[in-house]
């Protein structure tokens, strides 16, 4: 039988494990909202001829995307909702037994 204790401090390291995986992405969107702006003014500035920064506006834009869909994600309700069911699965084998 799993105590109060254990609950809340699995409730814990949960709730801590998120807000490290929404640190880093508003961490990245910082990144992002900073440099490319600032890759923007350069590359204008260098070189207006040919424009470059869309590249790494792109490339970084795609990370930034996939690590969006990662913290935010889709699937991620209905992997929690599976995994409360298997949990609660166990638990009335566990009863059964």
């Amino acid at each position: 039988m799993e105590t109060f204790e254990n609950k809340e401090n699995l409730s814990y390291r949960k709730a801590e494990r998120r807000v490290k995986e929404l640190k880093g992405f508003y961490g990245n969107l910082t990144s992002y909202c900073l440099v490319i702006p600032f890759l923007l003014v350069l590359n204008l500035l260098t070189s207006p001829d040919h424009l470059w920064f869309y590249w790494p506006m792109l490339g970084w834009g795609m990370g930034l995307a996939a690590h969006g869909i990662n913290v935010f994600g889709i699937g991620k309700n209905w992997e929690e909702k599976k995994i409360k069911e298997l949990m609660d699965e166990d638990r009335k084998n566990v009863k059964t037994l």
